[in-house]
């Protein structure tokens, strides 16, 4: 803890003289059950949560599930070929109840060549296969956000806990001295109750802290693909990079790469797709077709037919041409309607990505602010501590004042802290909106 605090006398806050060689270190393996803890730094432990994060595995397999949808659509358009048979006992007209004459064996081919409402399906379906990709890399965003908070909020509280640790001694040296003094006469009960109290009130911090803690590490371990009780050490440092571009700057990244405006951008050509291919539905369709059958003597065909003959094959296209169609007059508007709501989504969505980065910039600036106040309030705390230590050297100050001060110096400590955690959530939300985690990260 000397070191962070020369740091920030030096005005180098937030920077740790030991850091480059602990990031140096060669982490161990993720699964190792030792008692060898695993050093993890910042963009490691992203690393390894997008290798082994269940939600990435998950999103992964709806972006498969939605590629072969569009794919099964696509299929209509070419080739199919069947094989089969409608083999069985008939008595009177041969005939089965699919319409089709009973075989021994058949082959059918069919191919959509002409089908506009189709197409424009399997281009709808084509489009939300890609939108899906979107979404997969709006969940590796949110996993890295996660990740990265859960690791920056693990730094400070080990560092928390370090300071509380040293607090709870100081806190100890007052009680025994205020004691002291109490036997002597020259402090009353109620000193000796506040300086316990004090005591007190830091343990049940420690244990506060060490409990949050223990979240965290299960949580990273469980993000990681960690064993259970793989213990974790984590390295102090800043976010690589910086989110200092000017408002307009983040909100045209914004617009560019943020998930949530692609996604619905892409959800607006796909329903466009799906409108015009419904209002082609009033063109003819065609579509291939050929059937070969094997037909058998004892369906009766020579009884009913003039002429009978084992091998029989068919070939040609099938056309329709729509005349009144209620059902496309029905998917006509309902595929406007659905355009209609996307295109609300994506002006909705556009207006709600500009003012969250003009928000959290906002936010990362007062963060800022905030920074700077408790850099200023832990100097200013740290001078008084030079100063009542010379005045103990030379006997113009007590021990109980030294501790005191002592005391306050980490409880500023403790603030700078989380004002400097609280900066780096906001630079890691405003970098999320701008689109641009991934880029600092990986």
């Amino acid at each position: 803890m000397t070191t962070w605090k020369h740091c920030l006398l030096c005005g180098i806050a937030g920077t740790v003289a030991s850091m480059p060689a602990l990031m140096a270190q060669e982490p161990v393996q993720p699964g190792n059950s030792s008692g060898t803890p695993i050093v993890l730094t910042l963009r490691r432990t992203v690393e390894l949560a997008l290798q082994n994060s269940k939600d990435i595995q998950l999103a992964r397999i709806q972006t498969r599930v939605a590629d072969q949808s569009a794919d099964l659509t696509r299929s209509e358009f070419k080739p199919n070929l069947y094989a089969g048979s409608g083999a069985g006992y008939s008595y009177g007209i041969p005939e089965t109840p699919g319409g089709r004459a009973p075989s021994v064996f058949n082959v059918t081919y069919t191919e959509q060549v002409f089908n506009e409402p189709l197409r424009g399906l399997a281009k709808e379906q084509q489009e939300q296969a890609k939108a899906q990709r979107i979404l997969l890399e709006e969940t590796r965003s949110t996993v890295m956000l996660r990740v990265a908070t859960a690791y920056l909020e693990l730094v400070k509280v080990h560092h928390a806990l370090d300071l509380l640790r040293k607090e709870k001694e100081s806190a100890e040296k007052i009680v025994e001295v205020t004691q002291q003094r109490q036997g002597e006469g020259f402090e009353l009960p109620v000193e000796v109750t506040k300086a316990q109290l004090t005591r007190a009130q830091v343990v049940q911090r420690i244990l506060q802290l060490e409990g949050r803690q223990d979240e965290l590490e299960v949580f990273l371990r469980n993000q990681l693909g960690l064993a259970p009780e793989q213990p974790i050490e984590v390295t102090p440092e800043e976010l690589p990079g910086a989110a200092e571009q000017q408002g307009a700057t983040l909100i045209a990244m914004a617009s560019e790469s943020n998930p949530s405006l692609a996604f619905a951008q892409s959800d607006v050509r796909a329903k466009e797709f799906r409108l015009i291919g419904e209002k082609r539905g009033k063109l003819p369709t065609l579509e291939l077709v050929s059937v070969y059958s094997l037909l058998a003597k004892y369906n009766n065909y020579q009884v009913y037919f003039n002429k009978f003959q084992y091998n029989n094959f068919n070939a040609g296209v099938n056309v329709q041409f729509p005349i009144f169609s209620s059902k496309t007059r029905a998917s006509i508007a309902l595929a406007e309607a659905n355009l209609d709501a996307a295109r609300l989504n994506l002006v909705s969505t556009r207006n709600q990505v500009s003012a969250g980065v003009r928000q959290k910039s906002r936010k990362v600036q007062e963060a800022d602010a905030a920074k700077e106040v408790a850099r200023l309030e832990l100097q200013l705390a740290q001078q008084d501590v030079g100063v009542l230590q010379s005045q103990f050297g030379e006997g113009k100050a007590n021990l109980r004042d030294v501790e005191r001060a002592r005391l306050e110096e980490n409880e500023k400590w403790m603030a700078y802290l989380d004002a400097n955690f609280l900066r780096q959530q906001a630079q890691l939300e405003l970098l999320r909106t701008a689109g641009q985690l991934d880029k600092v990260l990986q």
